[in-house]
């Protein structure tokens, strides 16, 4: 769920008059994800304040540099099982008793799926509808007299079972993190009452109602559902696919012209004085649970990603089918324009610098566009008869560190791709460098890749070799964006926007693999010449001697 969906709070007051308490809480937006945590350091524990503060920190910092490959539910249970170890070990080597203990409790949101844990009896409630649930689960002892007794506690034990949930958040939901000190100075109904108006106002609540004099560290942390999750929203709506589409077919307005690729599913269409791009689902999405969930990313993706290296697009409130709609842009791919134009070096540096800011920005969302080539370049002239370039198939566009998208075409392709490595900025970039390479020579820098191929990768040749307007720098870094091997390529994005805008902070690119002579063979011939004369003139010296 975007984080501008989301609002959250946090408040927490220590006992009595006391300075320092052995509550902690922490909640942060990471990416695509909030993460909310309160933990609730067990005071009959020489360290528990510690303990509180060290494992909220521990699944945060873990949260920030988390395998995109995990699943949030292995996350949690994996950085909740690390930390019981560390705390566990630690304390029985300090104290050989176990004195580093809290309570957690932890909060996950992504989209519009809640997930959740905790040990101890830190809770966690979801106010909806004016009704309030528990969605944690105690573990403590029923007996009466007994209640404030863990049975699970982190750092504890050697190993702990956090009890784990999930559930699908919706707009207007309040979910609230606390410690034991406030739900047992406040009762479900003033709760329920206090939670919209935040972290602030329960643990004050709960403070006035003792005359300012908590008998428990008191921490609340309230999260606020905004707004819906539009992917989800767009999921869900009930709408048709269609499948057969004529010419001159009127859909919601939209008067179909001609089908603009062979599938027909993408067509230009006109409404009122303008014409328009609009793309249908694929005929498969409605039977096919899983190619309309890459449509309807697809469609999301069109309508939140607003960069001028896009076409504009939207997703009609009012629609019956399954489309969207884009704005038409006046050119042609760079495909078709290569064959009977060339770009100037100038231009072609232009492009390399679009495609890299295009990268750039979408890294904040943590994609990649995952098709860059020629043909997903639409180029034209402004108003100023300078060239633009827009970039197109939002179909392909995925997560970063992807290992199960099947997004990009094999010419464009880096070596580690076919080996089923994660898709990355480096593979991006090895794919913007064969799209340069290929625009400034007409030449494929490997050949052509054809699908289901697997190709052995030779040493490309300079890009100057067949083009000799391309500058020494530019030769360099197009090498340097291509290298076989990926430790030789930009790892960043940044590393080669730096060197195209800079051409006098490139280095010469050298393919560390290659000899001397195959690297330089001049400065080979030059080394090699003066070492025979050193050697012909000590050997001189000698027989003169």
């Amino acid at each position: 769920m975007a984080t501008e969906n989301i609002k959250f709070s946090g408040f927490s007051l220590v006992k009595r008059k006391e300075l320092q308490g052995d509550d902690y809480y922490d909640v942060k937006s990471i990416g695509d994800l909030t993460v909310a945590i309160v933990c609730d350091g067990v005071g009959s524990a020489i360290e528990g304040a510690q303990a509180a503060k060290r494992t909220t920190q521990h699944l945060m910092n873990n949260f920030k540099i988390r395998p995109k490959s995990w699943s949030i539910e292995k996350s949690i249970k994996s950085f909740i099982e690390s930390i019981n170890s560390i705390l566990y070990q630690e304390s029985q080597n300090d104290y050989e008793s176990s004195e580093l203990v809290t309570t957690l409790t932890i909060v996950v949101i992504q989209g519009d799926r809640l997930y959740g844990a905790n040990v101890g009896d830190s809770r966690v409630y979801l106010l909806r509808d004016n009704t309030l649930t528990q969605l944690s689960q105690d573990h403590a002892m029923d007996e009466e007299g007994y209640e404030n007794v863990l049975t699970q506690a982190i750092g504890i034990e050697a190993t702990t079972t956090p009890y784990y949930f999930e559930n699908i958040v919706q707009k207007d939901d309040k979910i609230l993190l606390c410690s034991d000190g406030l739900y047992n100075e406040l009762t479900p109904e003033i709760i329920k009452q206090q939670i919209p108006l935040g972290a602030n106002a329960l643990v004050k609540k709960a403070s006035k109602l003792n005359d300012d004099n908590l008998p428990d560290d008191t921490t609340a942390v309230v999260v606020e559902i905004l707004k819906a999750d539009e992917y989800q929203v767009l999921r869900r709506q009930k709408l048709e696919v269609p499948q057969t589409l004529k010419k001159g077919q009127n859909i919601d307005g939209y008067t179909l012209i001609k089908p603009l690729i062979q599938n027909e599913r993408t067509w230009l269409v006109h409404k009122k004085t303008k014409d328009y791009v609009i793309k249908f689902a694929p005929k498969e999405a409605a039977d096919d649970e899983m190619i309309l969930d890459l449509f309807v990313k697809e469609a999301w993706n069109a309508k939140r990603l607003k960069a001028p290296f896009f076409p504009k697009a939207v997703v009609p409130k009012t629609r019956t089918m399954r489309y969207y709609v884009m704005q038409l842009f006046e050119g042609e791919d760079l495909d078709n324009y290569l064959e009977h134009k060339h770009l100037s070096i100038d231009d072609s540096v232009a492009l390399a610098q679009r495609l890299l800011e295009m990268s750039q920005f979408l890294l904040k969302y943590d994609l990649v566009h995952g098709d860059i080539k020629p043909p997903n370049v639409m180029i034209a002239k402004d108003d100023d008869e300078n060239l633009e370039f827009k970039v197109i198939d939002y179909g392909s566009i995925t997560e970063i560190f992807s290992t199960t998208s099947q997004a990009g075409t094999p010419s464009f392709l880096a070596p580690e791709r076919f080996v089923g490595e994660a898709i990355s900025e480096s593979s991006e970039i090895f794919a913007i460098g064969v799209t340069l390479y290929l625009t400034l020579t007409g030449r494929y820098p490997y050949g052509e890749i054809e699908p289901f191929q697997t190709p052995t990768f030779k040493e490309a040749k300079k890009p100057s070799s067949y083009n000799k307007n391309i500058p020494d720098w530019l030769d360099s870094v197009i090498l340097r964006s291509i290298a076989i091997d990926k430790k030789n390529r930009y790892e960043h994005y940044s590393e080669m926007s730096y060197e195209m805008k800079y051409p006098a902070k490139v280095k010469p690119y050298f393919d560390t693999n290659l000899s001397i002579m195959e690297r330089s063979p001049l400065l080979f011939y030059k080394t090699g010449f003066i070492v025979m004369f050193v050697v012909n003139l000590i050997l001189l010296i000698i027989m003169n001697a």
